[in-house]
């Protein structure tokens, strides 16, 4: 006995420690896990880090178009001094010092570079919107696939509820002797296929949970609030005509359509010619035979560019390749977006109409059930009739669940085609 007793300790006692060991799940709805993701996600915070740099380099390009200043300073020492009939040409003891200031008076690259990098700026931040959308409809998608486990885990629940009961009657028919051993082995096969599917259905419970807890970057799982509401659907012809103008991807292909043109337009900067001033103050200890102890001197410096082996039509023709790739990209992308407004419309159509199919299914499916079950009581059928109607009402309701996910992911493809899903 106390053996029996020691064996059911040590089988209760891991279980009782991993459930303790657990972590507590947290339940978010779906706005509340878009905006955690959106703003604890690594992807958002590299894609706000990206814009973060691309305002750095508009800040260094601005710098080559504006005044420098700079001071030097040198202490020179010999080992004696240099001396020539008498003189002293070259002291032991030397120290120079220069305050310079240099100014692009014509720069047109250093002018060029700086509009071109606030071009790259705005790209950079149409690239972060497009990217936290990507991220927000994972989230999205996510979060509605752990509402529809949640069903199927109902689903299975209900079928193993149903399984217990034809089994507990089985067994007592069996036992009043008017039942026989094949109906109880038959009732208790269809126990076991329900209880493994409800174990697989929580398991893959879990796994979603996990991964929306990484979207949204907790510490452990997040699970879906019960209520969802998706926003109200537009028209077809609203679809078509928000999708190719409102959406971030489509304002990303356009931010590059206007910075490659813009550079292609700013190629004469190549050929311009360049003016600089340099203005200097400068202390020479002792003084030289051509630099006094204190003097200044100014600068003026022109560059011209003849002949740079063919470089600058390169790159000319280079920005010209860049700006026509982001037309046909802009075009080709604004085409799938069309198809795919029209694709979830038409998925959304289909899908409505075969929910209510299937939600009539699944009430014929239970009806059948239960007129089964009444039979077999009755003892005007065998159980055979019972455990093809349990089997026909699980995957009945199986399929109306399935049917309702589509409809929401329907839903939700159409709002993200037409650029209607914010965050």
């Amino acid at each position: 006995m106390r053996g029996l007793v020691a064996g059911l300790l040590c089988l209760v006692a891991p279980a009782a420690r991993a459930e303790a060991q657990a972590p507590e799940i947290e339940i978010l709805t779906l706005e509340g896990a878009v905006a955690r993701a959106l703003g604890r996600n690594p992807t958002a915070a590299i894609v706000a880090e990206e814009i973060h740099r691309a305002e750095a380099l508009v800040t260094q390009a601005r710098a080559g178009a504006l005044p420098s200043l700079a001071f030097n300073a040198s202490y020179l020492r010999l080992d004696h001094d240099r001396v020539l009939n008498t003189r002293v040409i070259s002291a032991a003891n030397q120290v120079s010092a220069s305050l310079s200031a240099t100014l692009p008076l014509i720069a047109p690259q250093r002018w060029v570079q700086l509009s071109r990098s606030r071009d790259n700026l705005e790209v950079a931040r149409m690239s972060g919107e497009e990217a936290r959308r990507q991220l927000a409809i994972t989230v999205a998608r996510t979060y509605l696939t752990i509402v529809a486990q949640h069903r199927v885990i109902e689903v299975a629940e209900r079928a193993r509820r149903t399984a217990e009961a034809h089994l507990s009657f089985a067994r007592q028919r069996f036992s009043a002797g008017y039942g026989n051993r094949l109906d109880e082995v038959r009732a208790a096969q269809e126990l076991a296929t329900d209880g493994a599917q409800l174990q697989v259905a929580i398991g893959q419970l879990a796994r979603l949970r996990e991964a929306l807890g990484v979207l949204v970057s907790s510490e452990g799982p997040v699970d879906a609030a019960d209520a969802l509401t998706l926003p109200a659907v537009p028209t077809l012809e609203e679809a078509l005509r928000e999708g190719t103008t409102r959406r971030s991807d489509v304002l990303l292909g356009q931010a590059r359509i206007a910075a490659a043109e813009h550079a292609v337009r700013t190629g004469w900067a190549d050929y311009a010619p360049s003016l600089t001033a340099n203005a200097q103050a400068y202390l020479q200890d002792p003084p030289t035979l051509t630099v006094p102890i204190l003097g200044w001197q100014v600068l003026v410096a022109l560059t011209v560019p003849l002949y740079d082996g063919g470089l600058r039509y390169g790159q000319q023709r280079e920005r010209r390749i860049f700006a026509h790739q982001a037309r046909l990209t802009l075009d080709g992308g604004q085409r799938q977006i069309e198809g795919d407004v029209r694709a979830a419309w038409e998925s959304l159509q289909r899908v409505e109409a075969a929910r209510e199919e299937a939600r009539e299914a699944a009430r014929l499916a239970g009806e059948g059930l239960k007129l089964a079950n009444l039979a077999y009581q009755a003892g005007a059928t065998g159980n055979l009739d019972v455990i093809d109607a349990e089997r026909r009402a699980r995957d009945a309701e199986t399929a109306a669940v399935m049917v309702e996910d589509a409809a929401r992911q329907a839903q939700l493809d159409l709002l993200i085609a037409s650029g209607r899903f914010t965050f």
